[in-house]
């Protein structure tokens, strides 16, 4: 073998030598890296499964994520009936998920009352039968309560609503999940009856008790010192007067006016018509 073509083996030779060396000595580093190093800096094997923390009291929190180095941060609330206030209604990470000590876990927290809304029109054509009104309150996240049954012509229309033997009127404002009981005819009352008090109502609502009662709308006065122009109006005054014998169909005057307003009974001549 000539001495230029041993030279270029040895050298060869070499390098392939010296290449195997360095990639031993990365792949052993990496090793060293990823399995020694690594999990000891960043804690890798020193990690605990989350607690389930679904339905413990807020002040309870601290002792049990406490040992296991945990924290708690609370992300937003909601309002759940079937949980205390201030309990915890949902966890991220779930249950028994590893985290590492140190770790935060995001909670729902229940509300200590549940927020309000607006009552559902139950006294409209169309929501006004017992058959809807269940469907109607359920759909408004509201329970039905007790089918409290009046001598009316009308079997199964609802007459009126109350909450804790409250009266109320669509659109106030009650809580989620309230129990709202029906007034609702018996069918078997004559067509001659009490005539209810309307004083007081919103006008559109009273409007709407006239037409469940097949009452008609006799003529609607004003005062002469009252502008009603961009305002709400409410009953002052009616004729007949609540608890006079009224027939179906029969027309009932309203005097009409700003919620608070004290009628003069003695203007009842010169109070104005609206047209």
């Amino acid at each position: 073998m000539k001495l230029k073509d041993l030279l270029r083996e040895l050298t060869l030779r070499s390098v392939l030598t010296h290449l195997g060396l360095a990639v031993g000595t990365l792949m052993l580093v990496g090793l060293v890296f990823f399995y020694i190093y690594l999990p000891n800096s960043t804690n890798h094997n020193d990690e605990v499964p989350t607690p389930d923390l679904v339905g413990v009291p807020l002040s309870s929190l601290d002792s049990i994520l406490g040992p296991s180095e945990l924290r708690f941060e609370i992300g937003d609330s909601t309002y759940s009936a079937s949980h205390p206030p201030f309990t915890v209604l949902q966890q991220f990470p779930k249950p028994g998920h590893p985290v590492k000590k140190g770790r935060k876990i995001y909670l729902s927290i229940n509300r200590s009352s549940p927020p309000t809304l607006p009552i559902p029109n139950l006294l409209e054509s169309g929501s006004g039968s017992l058959a809807n009104a269940e469907a109607v309150l359920h759909s408004n996240e509201l329970r039905r309560g007790r089918i409290l049954y009046q001598h009316s012509p009308f079997k199964d229309l609802i007459i009126e609503m109350r909450m804790n033997g409250r009266v109320i009127e669509p659109g106030d404002r009650v809580p989620k999940g309230s129990v709202i009981d029906l007034v609702v005819g018996d069918g078997s009352g004559p067509k001659d009856f009490i005539m209810g008090n309307l004083v007081g109502l919103a006008y559109d609502n009273a409007l709407l008790r006239l037409a469940n009662l097949s009452l008609h709308l006799g003529s609607v006065k004003i005062p002469d010192d009252v502008d009603t122009t961009d305002i709400v109006t409410y009953v002052l005054k009616q004729l007949p007067m609540p608890g006079d014998s009224v027939s179906v169909g029969d027309p009932i005057e309203l005097w009409i006016g700003p919620k608070d307003y004290k009628i003069k009974e003695e203007e009842s001549d010169h109070e104005r018509e609206n047209k």
